[in-house]
């Protein structure tokens, strides 16, 4: 079978790209594989080297050890198939399309940040149960107004780099995208509108008199929710599994990075970089472009 492998690095580390792609050349030299090719996607950022070897796990237990040395660069190891361009994304919100965790930005408006950022971190290592956390977190917004949800969305609320080009080369391609978030839905709704998400998925916060109750509605979007939009999304636009591409970064995201054709845990929990398929640690989000096999030339306008 032919495998690719994705080699992918931040600007100005072309000489590291070079390293990591010389090192697994020599190593597929030496190991179980019929051939091998490489093909630049971007000029000292990206390359793909696709080789034939029996099955994923022995070209694995090959690169795996080579580019445990190679920290600086991002790599993603799949089989060369007509679906490595997925059909869908499925996406997290919190520190995976935006860059900080809505309701820790919220806390810091009635004063508990640092009391709920503690507990917002143990529940996306996977330590708390998320439902539990996620209440208890939102019990502290309890009287918070409404207008200050809008003012943390203008002031503290940034899309992460390469979200925007992500999804847009995706659905320039014919993609279906979703945002999918245990956050809430004031900001996934806003978030996907300026991304250019088709569909979301969010909690729904409860007010009344234009001020937070401290309560969520049920039912809470967690790790089971996720995996569940997967499965209906798929349904809905007549796709498998194996034609998603998600994305998160936390222990809520697991069932459903294991369940897409290509999970990637990014800058992601410990738990959740072991759990998946791949891991961006360095680059930015335009990586998982790379990741199926789009060229720089084909990147949508940022």
């Amino acid at each position: 079978m032919d495998i690719v492998l994705t080699l992918v690095v931040n600007p100005g580390f072309k000489a590291d790209l070079e390293k990591a792609a010389q090192a697994v050349l020599a190593a597929l030299d030496n190991g179980n594989t019929q051939s091998n090719t490489l093909k630049t996607l971007h000029d000292g950022r990206a390359v793909d080297i696709v080789q034939s070897a029996s099955t994923l796990e022995d070209m694995r237990s090959i690169i795996a050890p080579v580019m445990s040395t190679h920290e600086t660069v991002d790599w993603c190891l799949q089989p060369d198939t007509q679906t490595r361009r997925k059909s869908m994304l499925i996406a997290d919100m919190d520190s995976t399309m935006i860059t900080v965790e809505c309701i820790d930005e919220l806390a810091d408006f009635v004063g508990m940040k640092e009391k709920v950022s503690v507990i917002t971190e143990a529940a996306m290592r996977g330590e708390l149960d998320f439902e539990g956390a996620l209440k208890e977190r939102v019990a502290l917004l309890a009287g918070l107004p409404v207008e200050d949800l809008e003012t943390c969305y203008q002031q503290r609320i940034n899309m992460m780099p390469g979200a925007r080009q992500l999804v847009q080369t995706m659905k320039t391609n014919g993609a279906f995208t979703a945002l999918v978030s245990g956050g809430f839905t004031f900001f996934t709704e806003r978030v996907a509108a300026a991304i250019g998400f088709d569909d979301t998925r969010a909690n729904v916060l409860e007010i009344d008199n234009n001020a937070l109750t401290g309560r969520v509605k049920e039912p809470i979007c967690g790790a089971q929710t996720k995996l569940e939009a997967l499965n209906e999304y798929c349904a809905t636009q007549s796709l498998t599994a194996q034609q998603v591409l998600a994305v998160g970064d936390g222990a809520n995201d697991i069932p459903m990075l294991k369940a897409a054709g290509l999970g990637v845990a990014y800058h992601a929990k410990p738990k959740t970089a072991a759990a998946t398929h791949a891991a961006v640690r360095n680059a930015d989000l335009t990586a998982l472009l790379y990741f199926q096999g789009y060229s720089f030339t084909e990147f949508a306008p940022d």
